[in-house]
């Protein structure tokens, strides 16, 4: 069990107090406050002075299993489920590192992400969180094929669902339209159908499961948020309509702004053809992630970690580029806390600090919501409660509590 004290707080629901304490065993946060009481003599204390807690980051948008090379589909799809497997628990070790303590896993071929999500759960290996949707499921030669399930029509389409869930998958993935990683895909082309995204999203609805849908062309997003998917990601190319649409629908935005950077940067080290097509749009993506944020579409902050030089634990970086975008350091904040725990509908559980929530913390000096660089090193770092990541020794054991 351990307690911190005299630590800022930032709760992430709303709530900042400057100097107070939190409470928690291996398992739950037991009391948050001012100050709060505890008698056990094994209880271990860390003094946060000029420190701050929060909860523990989430990066609603990564790959578990692929590898960030210039060309991650070309590895794939040599690989079989042991080196996909192998890399995500290295990975895995890296988003802990980070402060990483959930991931939402937007396709892993194999559907290798189920099982290393429940390994984790099963405590025989250390990681993250994971929501897993396995397999993506694409149209026939669709965007990110090679780990995918292929699937036409709306009765193929809703029995790829059904094998997607049956497998254990937390929610599923589609593709609305082309992408930038897959040779010979246009990324503004529609690929899904409005009706063959609708049956799947009925799908998932039915046994209260959400879904996320790949999206760069504007027809493609409409098809998307018309059919019913709780999240878009990407979103290069939104319109007004499109704006309007997730408003109405409470459709979520996932970003993922660093993503397309990243290959720029790499001009001449990744396929020429990636580059042509992230020319074309990335301009457009600002624009579109600006017209969501100003008109009030719910954000929640996703890497794509898994795509070229996408390595794990990039999440401060995304969260730099939305503030430099325009957003207030604390939205950002939220939208790797507290508002990506909405998204994948676990706000009971995870994404603040509250009495009763999971123990996923992070303890970072300064304080983020003044110079958010500071997330980027964390001090220390509880998942479930268990200290997964230490990079300084502040633990003091005392044998008496007086508080």
């Amino acid at each position: 069990m351990y307690k911190l004290t005299n630590i800022r707080i930032l709760t992430c629901n709303g709530e900042e107090i400057e100097v107070g304490e939190v409470l928690f065993n291996e398992d739950v946060i037991i009391d948050v406050g001012k100050q709060v009481s505890m008698e056990d003599p094994k209880i271990k204390i860390i003094d946060g002075s000029g420190m701050t807690v929060l909860p523990g980051l989430i990066d609603s948008h990564v790959h578990l299993g692929m590898d960030a090379s210039p060309d991650p589909f070309a590895s794939m799809k040599d690989e079989g489920p042991v080196e996909i497997a192998l890399k995500a628990v290295q990975q895995g070790h890296e988003f802990l590192k980070a402060g990483i303590t959930s991931v939402r896993n937007l396709g892993t071929r194999d559907n290798v992400d189920i099982s290393y999500r429940d390994s984790v759960e099963a405590g025989q290996i250390e990681g993250p969180r994971v929501f897993a949707a396995g397999r993506p499921i694409v149209m026939t030669g669709g965007h990110g094929h090679v780990m995918a399930i292929e699937a036409d029509g709306c009765d193929e389409a809703r029995k790829a669902a059904r094998t997607q869930l049956k497998a254990g998958a937390d929610l599923l993935k589609v593709m609305a339209t082309g992408g930038v990683l897959t040779k010979g895909n246009e990324p503004g082309a529609t690929q899904f159908t409005e009706e063959e995204m609708r049956c799947i999203c009925q799908e998932a609805a039915n046994v209260s499961k959400t879904t996320a849908a790949h999206t760069i062309g504007t027809e493609g997003i409409k098809n998307a948020i018309r059919a019913g998917v709780t999240t878009i990601e990407h979103a290069y190319l939104l319109d007004e309509e499109a704006v309007d649409l997730m408003l109405q629908k409470g459709t979520f935005l996932v970003p993922t702004l660093l993503a397309p950077r990243l290959i720029l940067d790499k001009d001449g080290a990744v396929p020429k053809y990636m580059i042509g097509k992230v020319k074309k749009i990335i301009d457009d993506h600002k624009v579109s992630f600006q017209m969501a944020y100003q008109n009030g579409v719910p954000i929640a902050a996703g890497t794509d970690a898994g795509t070229p030089f996408n390595v794990p634990g990039l999440l401060v970086d995304e969260l730099q580029l939305m503030v430099e975008y325009g957003m207030k350091p604390h939205e950002a904040l939220y939208s790797a806390t507290f508002g990506a725990a909405k998204a994948v509908r676990m706000e009971g559980e995870i994404g603040s600090i509250d009495i009763g929530k999971a123990a996923d913390l992070i303890i970072v000096n300064g304080n983020p919501i003044e110079d958010i660089e500071q997330l980027r090193h964390p001090v220390y770092v509880f998942s479930r409660g268990r200290l997964v990541h230490e990079k300084t020794s502040h633990i003091n054991t005392h044998h008496e509590l007086k508080v």
